[in-house]
């Protein structure tokens, strides 16, 4: 199973606490899910498996919709912060996005039992729960495509293509991970996530 991002709840006194009860209702929920089918387990399956109550479970998460959400979103925040981070670093912006390319790839893959459950149970998530998400993919998306816009203005990148749709290209096929990356295959993560970046910044020179 690939290695996921840590579970902690919000920081309090500024330093972060570890929820044993959360952490276990993710790791069997993401498990169930893999295995059965998001509609296909239900709420008492979850907490059967993780041992605790359903009370105990909406101390936490206020549907089995909320646990999906959870499932991506924890990593989406992990990508999120680590894509600020190269994006506010100091250096030619070409370096910068070729970081932040290889790092979302290596990301992904490290937790592509999660991104893969998500992707695949993405469309039965409530209306409500479906916009946040997709609004949580865009900002992330945005912040990436500040980067392109940025070589794009420097010169550094060809600008005869829409920095959105670079994006959208770029993503649809980091999305695609789940569907033929293997961990015991011939590539590591971070080789797959050089080779995207190359790719990409390849097809961005002027």
């Amino acid at each position: 199973m690939a290695r996921r991002v840590s579970d902690r709840s919000a920081p309090v006194g500024g330093a972060p606490v570890e929820e044993p009860v959360r952490r276990r209702l993710l790791a069997e929920a993401t498990r169930l899910f893999a295995e059965r089918g998001f509609e296909s387990t239900s709420v008492q399956e979850i907490v059967a498996a993780a041992g605790v109550t359903k009370g105990a479970m909406y101390h936490y998460f206020g549907s089995k919709d909320d646990l999906l959400h959870e499932i991506y979103a924890r990593v989406l925040r992990l990508q999120m912060e680590r894509l600020n981070r190269f994006a506010d670093a100091g250096g030619p912006v070409a370096e910068r996005l070729h970081a932040a390319a290889t790092d979302v790839v290596v990301t992904t893959v490290d937790n592509l039992d999660d991104s893969k459950i998500f992707f695949r149970s993405m469309h039965q998530l409530a209306p409500e729960t479906y916009k946040t998400v997709r609004a949580e993919r865009r900002r992330y998306h945005e912040r990436f495509r500040g980067l392109v816009a940025e070589g794009q203005r420097e010169g550094v990148f060809r600008d005869d293509i829409p920095a959105e749709m670079v994006v959208d290209f770029f993503f649809g096929s980091v999305h695609h991970l789940g569907t033929w990356y293997h961990p015991d295959g011939p590539l590591t993560g971070e080789e797959v996530g050089r080779h995207f970046a190359d790719l990409l910044l390849g097809s961005l020179r002027p």
